[in-house]
């Protein structure tokens, strides 16, 4: 976290062209998986949610103030990106029905917890694949999402219940 907090304040002063290379090496492989798994596999989808994660996080990092990791920082950034796609894409349309969207489905031919995965509520599914798949705690999670940890909480619960009754 000490190598972040210092590149950081060396992109920051200079705006230095290798402190900010050095920072998306080293956190860009993390954000594209995470990416993945909130798009459900979508390839094209998470490569947009990191690019304008980047051009986010560059404009708002002297917000940054160290008190978690950057890496968890970023993953708020992008979470919060993807978040506003959804509620834009949910104005556009009118939003599905209650019942269609809590179903959890998985292919008959094969277990895929993936794919499983992708098929959960908006929600549940980011509360899951951060304190499940990558370990953040409620606390990180509220944060990042901006939630209180009680919410978080019950939508992990209720991610971890609808994976449970749709895998075999």
């Amino acid at each position: 976290m000490t190598d972040d907090v210092a590149l950081v304040e060396r992109f920051l002063r200079a705006r230095g062209e290798d402190a900010f290379r050095a920072l998306y090496r080293a956190h860009t492989p993390a954000l594209y998986a995470l990416a993945m798994r909130l798009t459900g596999g979508d390839h094209i989808e998470a490569e947009d949610l990191v690019q304008e994660s980047w051009v986010r996080a560059v404009r708002e990092l002297s917000s940054f103030r160290a008190r978690s990791a950057l890496r968890s920082w970023l993953c708020g950034v992008l979470v919060n990106i993807r978040r506003e796609r959804i509620r834009a894409e949910w104005r556009e349309v009118d939003a599905p029905d209650i019942d269609s969207a809590t179903e959890v489905s998985v292919p008959d031919d094969a277990l895929d917890l993936e794919r499983a995965i992708g098929t959960l509520p908006e929600g549940a599914r980011d509360v899951f694949v951060l304190h499940d798949v990558y370990g953040y705690t409620h606390r990180e999670i509220a944060e990042m999402l901006g939630i209180v940890e009680g919410t978080s909480k019950s939508q992990l619960t209720r991610a971890r219940t609808l994976l449970r009754n749709s895998l075999p």
